[in-house]
């Protein structure tokens, strides 16, 4: 099968990345700082704006949007993966192909994205990215999850504090 791309200046995307083991591990949010750091500087030098971001201990979702006229997403995420990568000891376990090819045995090689295509699916994708602590049993309410942009859309207003954690109602969205 041929994968293909979406491709839109100036567009905004949602993306999942995984880590290449994610059972049981917490890389992610063990090294949060790393992390911040090689988002800061892919940002700084390839400019993009974020919507929304949630860190799992082992994947992370984010809602980002490029400039007009860019299109190069893949670039920023090859860079942060990159970042963090070169950020951590080298503690994992690698492959012959990995080893070979002079790759970390950190990251999932592909990652998933999706182009958003009007308000509604901008607001489902933000839900998500919100909510997925809470999905995923690591927290019962979404305002306990520290590596989340969900406190800057709470201080902006659109959504209360108590979202989707406590009345569980996902698509709240004030």
């Amino acid at each position: 099968m041929d994968y293909r791309r979406i491709w839109h200046p100036g567009g905004t995307y949602f993306f999942t990345i995984n880590l290449l083991q994610r059972k049981n591990n917490d890389l992610l949010v063990r090294h949060i700082q790393s992390l911040r750091e090689s988002i800061g500087t892919v940002k700084a030098h390839h400019p993009f704006k974020i919507h929304g971001w949630v860190v799992l201990p082992e994947h992370m979702h984010c809602l980002i949007e490029l400039p007009e006229n860019d299109i190069d997403y893949a670039t920023r995420i090859r860079l942060i993966k990159i970042g963090l990568s070169k950020a951590i000891p080298k503690t994992e376990r690698r492959s012959n192909i990995r080893i070979t090819r002079g790759e970390r045995g950190i990251w999932q090689r592909r990652y998933w994205e999706h182009l958003i295509r009007d308000e509604a699916d901008f607001q489902a994708h933000t839900n998500y990215i919100h909510y997925n602590p809470v999905k995923h049993g690591l927290v019962k309410q979404v305002k306990d999850w520290p590596y989340s942009t969900f406190p800057r859309w709470v201080e902006r207003g659109v959504y209360p504090l108590n979202w989707a954690g406590i009345d569980g109602d996902l698509y709240h969205f004030e």
